[in-house]
């Protein structure tokens, strides 16, 4: 029979207490990015209003974060409503794999954007670096097509910065902490973009 835990060790509440002061610091930090965040949503907005679609992208973390946000976009976030065309690009295990196997995974977005984005789509791209390669590969493609970019990085951007028309920098180096604003971020622009399309 497992023991029941009946105290709370000092040491892990202190910890628990920091980390989401640590949490509160970089929301409140973002709050100078709310212009930037509007833009966003606005871009999105126009997007679907001239019935483009959304392309998401990252890696990892960021990879569940791109299928998380494309899924509220198709089902629904606060509102019953029509469904937004959005998808990720990071859930076609057999794309995924032969595009790496037969090119690089550095292309693995890339190829894709180059298969299925038209002018009036919009890709946002996510990588807390600003530096994951497949993704800023994603960004140029999308670029040269003429799909507008919309970044959600850390602090300073990265090279994906340069190649974004509205770019996310969380402030914060710290890459738990800006996974967690991303969302934030996400949720905010679902939100708003519903808001204004319903």
């Amino acid at each position: 029979m497992n023991e029941v835990v009946t105290y709370i060790d000092r040491e892990l509440f202190d910890k628990v207490k920091e980390l989401i002061q640590d949490h509160k610091k970089v929301v409140e930090f973002s709050e100078g990015y709310i212009d930037d965040i509007a833009r966003a949503a606005q871009i999105i907005r126009d997007c679907i209003q001239r019935e483009g679609k959304l392309m998401f992208c990252g890696n990892g973390g960021s990879a569940a974060d791109a299928q998380h946000l494309a899924a509220e976009f198709v089902g629904r976030f606060g509102r019953e409503r029509r469904a937004y065309p959005a998808i990720a690009l990071t859930t076609n295990t057999s794309i995924m794999t032969a595009i790496g196997n037969d090119y690089s995974f550095d292309v693995v977005f890339a190829r894709q954007i180059e298969a299925i984005a038209e002018k009036s789509d919009v890709l946002v791209a996510i990588s807390t670096s600003g530096n994951s390669l497949n993704v800023v590969r994603a960004a140029e493609t999308a670029q040269r097509i003429g799909v507008k970019v919309i970044g959600m990085t850390g602090a300073g951007g990265g090279k994906l910065k340069e190649l974004c028309d509205c770019c996310l920098c969380v402030p914060s180096s710290s890459t738990p902490r800006i996974q967690e604003i991303h969302i934030l971020m996400g949720h905010i622009i679902c939100e708003l973009v519903e808001a204004a399309l319903c």
